[in-house]
């Protein structure tokens, strides 16, 4: 049996939740292209390293003394960077309910070899009990779970008087959700994610207690170059105006200050946050009135707007179809589940993704279940 396809597609199929679609109205021939084949050390490579650091802070309006550093590797290098430079004087409390956050449990423990790791978990589209973080131990957490579409509702359980640091994973949070400052003593992202740019490079947020720590603790393990962020016992400050610790690429600086000069024209972070939560409100309406179709998030307030995971009435083989046939129709790329999540859909709904593509493409899924259920 065949059934009739909608009349409309998105204008950009792009859905993958990383890399993310790029901005709307994205041309790279319009990127400021001034700084390639100049050395990122000379001074107008070091001036634009500094204004994508300075607009980064402004933007997302941090609290004084609060550092940003563009570091290589994506969030994983900038996670792996703040792991090895930071853990071992305390205890360290790992909070995960999804691959990522398991992954820096693993590289605690069998890396790392730290002996006293509390592990806080929950299975995918849950949220482990936040209430069992201890205020003195170092702590870990995503503030979204990019593979379970789970983020956490706030930062009430992070203690304003705590002794141990906050380590936390945002790469899909930064710029489409409400992030404490206050609360968070690391953050790492990687500007692929919410932005749309372009991959290789992390983005580490310090606050003034990491320097702290930084300056009065040497791991005991060795440190390869990349992961260094202190010379001589005191905080390598150049890291956090410009001067990197190995050669960026500037042209992936460039379309990154080109989508930080987007969120500034659309009115800033909270016009971003706003946005990406109204391509969520599509997938909930879409939901609310389909019976075959759920969020893999078990309730409303912990459900990701950024990386929306979905699961369907369906066996993996029919998810399969199901997916390659919206590829084949050119409606939606790159939106199966995560390879270590369970079986289903994976919609990215941050800001540089339009609603408009979104109410486009909710047909589409209606047409695939029938097709493959036929």
């Amino acid at each position: 049996m065949s059934f009739t396809e909608p009349n409309n597609k998105p204008a950009n199929p792009n859905f993958s939740s990383g890399p993310c679609a790029k901005r709307p109205g994205y041309d790279i021939n319009q990127l400021d292209i001034s700084t390639l084949g100049r050395s990122h050390r000379s001074n107008v490579g070091k001036a634009t390293l500094q204004k994508a650091i300075s607009d980064t802070a402004e933007i997302l309006q941090l609290p004084a003394g609060y550092r940003v550093g563009i570091v290589p590797a994506s969030d994983t290098g900038a996670m792996e960077m703040v792991m090895w430079s930071l853990l071992g004087p305390r205890e360290v409390d790992i909070c995960y309910w999804e691959s990522f956050g398991q992954g820096w449990y693993g590289d605690i423990t069998k890396q790392l070899k730290i002996e006293k790791v509390n592990e806080i978990f929950a299975d995918y589209g849950k949220l482990p009990d936040l209430s069992k973080v201890n205020p003195k131990n170092d702590c870990i957490f995503t503030w979204n779970g990019t593979t379970s579409g789970v983020k956490v509702e706030n930062g009430d359980f992070i203690a304003d008087d705590r002794e141990g640091l906050t380590i936390c994973d945002a790469t899909s949070a930064v710029f489409a959700m409400d992030m404490p400052w206050e609360k968070l003593d690391v953050t790492t992202f990687s500007w692929q994610k919410v932005l749309g740019g372009e991959g290789g490079h992390g983005i580490i947020i310090l606050s003034p207690r990491v320097a702290e720590r930084l300056e009065s603790y040497t791991p005991s393990w060795p440190l390869p170059k990349i992961f260094r962020l202190t010379a001589g016992g005191k905080l390598i400050e150049g890291i956090f105006t410009g001067a990197t610790i190995n050669t960026p690429s500037m042209l992936c600086v460039s379309d990154y200050q080109d989508a930080l000069n987007w969120i500034k024209s659309m009115g800033g972070v909270s016009a971003s946050i706003k946005k990406s939560q109204q391509n969520l409100a599509v997938l909930s309406k879409f939901v609310a009135e389909n019976d075959w179709i759920h969020f893999l998030a078990e309730k409303e307030s912990i459900c990701s707007n950024t990386s929306v995971c979905l699961s369907l009435d369906l066996s993996g083989d029919k998810i399969k179809a199901f997916i390659k046939l919206l590829a084949d129709k050119q409606v939606a790329f790159d939106i199966g589940a995560y390879k270590d999540a369970p079986s289903g859909l994976r919609i990215w709904c941050g800001s540089t993704v339009e609603q408009s593509d979104l109410e486009a493409l909710m047909p589409w899924l209606t047409w695939a279940y029938q097709s493959v259920q036929a």
